[in-house]
């Protein structure tokens, strides 16, 4: 690399460095003091022993000429810290937490330039999954992904462990040469390495958790210029059929909010145990297979996770409290590109869907909880309880209300310049709201926005945007007509798509007679449907009415579908009832082992 590329790659770095933010509640890492500019990995993977191993070497800029480095860690097993690759230092790990893990305390110098920490990882690092060759697609050989969102980064590399610190790194992974590892950097190449070494190199600066590992028997179809997709060998046509307007979204995105920052936009298809929809990781978006629907009619995921890359990825909420920065400013910035690609019919059915979802989130959760603010207090928490609706919809319907406001225009200009003026860094609520409102000097029209009332307060305001569909007026009629009498097989839907399915069956009666539910089922062949998304609503209802054909479907789809959002819902409806706790506990104790530990910190409070 020149000289020229190295010193602006140091100072993107240090920029990003740049504080604006309240410390970390959920970090030991002293990174006010000192912090990480760069890490350098070399880990090999041992699927027998379920462990990474290898060194971290870290680069440190010691802002306050500090004697002491502070980094988090959880589970992992230090051997020996070396500092700037001679001496060995002394070093302690403070008590185990059991949220946050432990600190690694390492004593340095005010001219100390890098620590070498050689460590290995806890076979049962939240993290890692190790997955069975039968747990596979493929089912003849294993699998590792990690999931480092929100504070796990710290079970697989000694780090500062908080979004409000960025670094750049590079990584050699060692594995069997049977395998391909990709990760969210340079470097992925879809092909095997006949050493089994991999060597990767992330140039812009990134928060912990957006450090991404995966090694598995993978193969790549490209999708453009800079875009493609991995799977296994058995899943990757279908992503490539599923994702072929991927080119698209990424030229409507940078129309819409400037250029993509990160040269590639690849996606990976994990196998069924990824525990969200997807995950956000630079360069490589890791993607759940139940988006695999064989229509394209799932692919809003995508745009969401490339809305990441300027969105979260590119403007990082600071701290875990602020989690709406990321998520809400990408919901928004997803339906914008699903209406430049596919229409504004389109993007309202999102839209209605999503106001449906918000409502019955703040009704389960209870419209005066506290944890329906966009503005968060996680204190003492696990960050990961932050995610739910509440970040991702109200965020999406404040932003829509401020474009509704302020007019499309002008929303346009400020979110351009917000994504370029502040990109790698990290943001609070309240440095957003400072920009805020020095961008709109309105007083009345921010007034009637309301905007503490937003961010501040629990519920849902009453100026909450009614999106409407034409679309879903169709669907209305449908069940409307069906509840007067008319047989399912005589609705008009041939050309429904799975958000007007989803229409339909979440605005069916509360209650469904044993017999309406088999009749519908004749008609549509829910139970076997391939769809996941449909499959999941459609269950909930069999749950309700006892509908004991699908249970067999349904104890298929607990045991091979790994996505929160999908088997949550189904656990909490089956423990309502003894009969239905009793199958749950059955179902889930054989699913469970095949789980990430993300979805089972969930899903053992429900079902235990």
């Amino acid at each position: 690399m020149k000289l020229t590329a190295l010193l602006l790659l140091f100072t993107l770095t240090l920029n990003a460095q740049k504080k604006t933010m309240t410390p970390d509640i959920h970090s030991y890492a002293n990174s006010a003091d000192v912090t990480v500019t760069h890490i350098s990995l070399d880990l090999t993977a041992d699927f027998e022993a379920k462990t990474l191993s290898g060194t971290a070497t870290l680069d440190l800029k010691n802002l306050k000429k500090s004697s002491t480095l502070v980094l988090d860690t959880k589970g992992l097993s230090v051997e020996g810290v070396t500092l700037d690759g001679t001496s060995a230092a002394k070093y302690t790990i403070g008590e185990p937490h059991a949220i946050f893990g432990a600190p690694l305390t390492i004593t340095i110098t005010p001219k100390t330039k890098q620590v070498t920490v050689k460590y290995s990882t806890s076979p049962s690092a939240g993290a890692l999954q190790w997955l069975e060759p039968s747990q596979t697609a493929g089912k003849t050989k294993p699998f590792l992904f990690t999931q480092s969102q929100a504070i796990l980064a710290r079970t697989w590399v000694p780090c500062m462990d908080g979004p409000g610190v960025r670094f750049t790194y590079s990584a050699v992974i060692r594995t069997r040469p049977d395998l391909v590892a990709v990760m969210s950097a340079a470097g992925n190449s879809g092909t095997k390495s006949a050493e089994g070494v991999y060597r990767f190199e992330m140039k812009q600066p990134i928060p912990s958790y957006l450090l991404a590992l995966a090694v598995g028997d993978l193969e790549f179809r490209p999708l453009g210029p800079r875009s493609g997709v991995y799977a296994e060998p058995s899943v990757v046509e279908k992503g490539a059929y599923e994702f072929a307007d991927l080119e698209k979204m990424i030229a409507a995105a940078e129309e819409l909010y400037g250029p993509y920052r990160w040269e590639r936009y690849d996606l990976l298809v994990l196998p069924p145990s990824f525990p969200f929809g997807g995950m956000e990781n630079p360069r490589i978006t890791f993607a759940t297979p139940t988006i695999l629907a064989g229509d394209r009619s799932l692919v809003a995921l995508v745009a969401h996770e490339l809305a990441h890359s300027w969105s979260g990825n590119l403007v990082t909420n600071a701290t875990w409290n602020d989690f709406w920065l990321n998520e809400g400013f990408t919901v928004y910035f997803e339906h914008r590109i699903m209406e430049k690609v596919y229409g504004a019919p389109y993007a309202e059915m999102l839209s209605v869907l999503t106001l449906k979802d918000l409502r019955g989130t703040i009704e389960e959760m209870g419209a005066a909880n506290p944890d329906t603010r966009l503005k968060l207090d996680l204190s003492g928490r696990d960050p990961d309880e932050g995610v739910t609706d509440i970040a991702y919809n109200k965020g999406y319907f404040f932003l829509r209300l401020c474009e509704e406001t302020f007019g499309r225009p002008a929303w346009d200009d400020f979110l351009k310049k917000y994504f370029n003026d502040n990109a790698f860094h990290p943001m609070t609520t309240e440095s957003f709201l400072a920009i805020f409102h020095k961008h709109f000097t309105d007083t009345a029209k921010k007034n009637a926005i309301g905007i503490d009332a937003w961010i501040y307060a629990p519920g849902l305001p009453a100026n909450c945007p009614e999106p409407r569909s034409d679309e879903f007026t169709k669907v209305t009629a449908q069940i409307d007509a069906w509840n007067a009498g008319t047989p399912p097989s005589r609705l008009v839907t041939a050309d429904w798509t799975t958000h007007h399915w989803l229409y339909f069956l979440r605005n069916l009666p509360a209650e469904l007679r044993l017999e309406k539910v088999i009749e519908l089922d004749y008609a549509f062949n829910f139970t076997r449907t391939g769809n996941a998304e449909i499959a999941c609503e459609w269950f909930q209802r069999c749950i309700k009415s006892g509908y004991e054909t699908a249970y067999g479907p349904m104890r298929n789809y607990l045991m091979n579908v790994g996505r929160r959002k999908l088997i949550k819902p189904l656990y909490t409806e089956l423990v309502k009832t003894p009969t239905g706790l009793a199958w749950a506990k059955e179902v889930y104790a054989k699913a469970r082992p095949g789980y990430h530990s993300v979805s089972t910190n969930t899903l053992d409070a429900i079902v235990k």
